[in-house]
């Protein structure tokens, strides 16, 4: 089963802790973090240590990257060829889920784009506590478009950290944000761009610390814990 969850932020605990889903997980699950894992921090043996803990689930971690991590940390990692996509591999079951692939896991079709802006940037260190990579290059957006075409612009599910634009000035109707940050408009104008071009079931994201579901089958993770495969409505999307 694929299981997804929302920011980590480093927290170890939220992969153990009793209530959670995956304490009967086994080795064919896969839990997807979307974005903001927080476990690669350019914290040396701080990160190690809780790697090496994370090493010892029984279950797959796939995570996307968001924009508290440290991407030169992440980047140091082998690349390798997943399913169908490019990752970074982490652990034997640790893997980065890099930006603007397409990945068949369990009969599954997902797209997955990483980045955003940190609203915090002020009060962080470059390179120490913020890296400028965690905004998508228009190299990576172009690559994303790609691999969509070439599936035909159909998948199953949709991930990335950020929210698209429509889903933010959703949760501004409702009053849930104020205002747009512009940092991040390119991101969240080329999601809703993705999420318009392509037939798909479902679209989830993290980013914003809420779990909240919105219109057009899309969905804001936080500490929820939700299964793709009981999750998804409706036949898988046809190609064109």
């Amino acid at each position: 089963m694929i299981y997804i969850t929302g920011d980590t932020h480093g927290e170890v605990r939220r992969f153990f802790e009793p209530q959670l889903p995956c304490m009967d997980w086994g080795p064919e699950d896969k839990l997807i973090v979307a974005g903001d894992f927080g476990m690669l921090f350019g914290n040396g043996s701080i990160d190690a240590e809780k790697l090496d803990l994370l090493a010892k689930c029984p279950f797959e971690i796939l995570f996307l990257d968001g924009n508290h991590e440290c991407f030169p940390e992440i980047f140091s990692f082998e690349e390798q060829e997943y399913c169908g996509g490019r990752v970074h591999r982490i652990r034997d079951n640790i893997r980065h889920l890099m930006r603007g692939q397409v990945y068949e896991i369990e009969g599954l079709r997902i797209f997955t784009m990483g980045g955003g802006f940190s609203i915090d940037q002020r009060m962080r260190i470059p390179g120490r506590s913020w890296w400028p990579e965690e905004m998508p290059s228009e190299a990576e957006y172009a690559e994303g478009l790609r691999n969509l075409s070439r599936c035909g612009n159909a998948v199953d599910v949709l991930i990335s950290h950020a929210a698209p634009t429509g889903s933010m000035r959703e949760l501004m109707r409702n009053g849930v944000f104020s205002f747009l940050f512009p940092q991040e408009a390119p991101l969240g104008d080329y999601l809703e761009k993705v999420a318009a071009m392509t037939r798909h079931r479902h679209y989830y994201f993290g980013h914003i610390h809420l779990d909240r579901e919105l219109p057009g089958n899309r969905t804001a993770l936080y500490h929820s814990v939700l299964c793709l495969n009981t999750e998804l409505d409706g036949p898988a999307p046809e190609q064109v």
